[in-house]
């Protein structure tokens, strides 16, 4: 009995407060663990989104972290960022003890709780564009004789093949694409169906900005998801960050326990599209 006393003596989050930090992100409105900064700083809580107009979505993940007194919770995604001409992971912290990434410029800071790691650089994807055709024959299109392409240090074939891709249910451009090209998004998904940890972010990575020594609990792969534009729906109100809170005060990876069907793949959600 001494040691539960104790455990609740020292413990000092509660479920409460996981889904209201969580409701705060899913708002865009910033939390009191920001930097207090300057009146004239922007702070920026973002949540996962799964239909990002300008960011056509691939893998997506929940990693959480807690011990007595502290929490987190780490949105990953990784995709293509169209018109942006670059692949990336996408990174969102949401905790009582993160180390929030601050741009500063004379004028104000930016504090955010966003972290971005390139997986395709926009020379690459200079490299590998189409170069023959009309206009649109070469946007975002890759190359039909290109061999490999560059994933941050690693070297990777390139399957140029598009039968193998819609066989995983990548739909290729049928629109100003007559040699059937595989499109930069399509690639990003290609990757995330066949070798996932190509596109994931490392644990060394995903440790950037929250206390090295706060244990890790679980990655979730699979969960279910409900549109970030969907505001009547809070994370509060949602089964999949209910059981979030739960694991995370009780440091018991059992209780995710979810009923509803997971639901979280990209094929689900449409992104990309602007």
């Amino acid at each position: 009995m001494k040691n539960k006393l104790n455990d609740k003596k020292i413990m000092t989050f509660n479920e409460t407060e996981i889904l209201e930090q969580l409701d705060l992100a899913f708002n865009g409105e910033p939390s009191k663990y920001y930097p207090s900064g300057q009146p004239e700083d922007i702070k920026y809580n973002f949540f996962l989104d799964l239909e990002h107009g300008y960011c056509e979505t691939a893998g997506n993940r929940i990693h959480l972290y807690a011990d007595s007194t502290r929490w987190i919770v780490v949105f990953e995604k990784s995709g293509y960022q169209n018109r942006g001409t670059s692949a990336e992971i996408e990174l969102n912290y949401i905790g009582n003890c993160i180390d929030y990434p601050i741009d500063k410029y004379p004028e104000r800071n930016y504090i955010t709780n966003a972290n971005n790691i390139i997986l395709i650089d926009p020379t690459e994807f200079e490299r590998i564009e189409n170069k023959d055709g009309e206009e649109m024959e070469t946007f975002e299109l890759i190359g039909q004789n290109i061999k490999e392409i560059k994933i941050r240090d690693n070297i990777v074939q390139f399957d140029n093949n598009y039968q193998n891709y819609e066989k995983l249910g990548i739909d290729i451009r049928d629109y100003d694409n007559p040699k059937n090209l595989i499109g930069f998004g399509d690639f990003i998904r290609y990757l995330h169906e066949t070798n996932p940890a190509l596109i994931s972010a490392t644990e060394e990575e995903i440790r950037k900005h929250i206390p090295k020594d706060i244990p890790k609990l679980m990655t979730i792969d699979e969960f279910h998801f409900v549109s970030a534009y969907d505001k009547t729906n809070p994370p509060s109100r949602q089964e999949t960050y209910q059981l979030i809170a739960k694991i995370l005060t009780t440091k018991n990876v059992t209780n995710w326990k979810p009923t509803q069907k997971p639901n979280n793949s990209w094929k689900n959600w449409e992104s990309g599209h602007l």
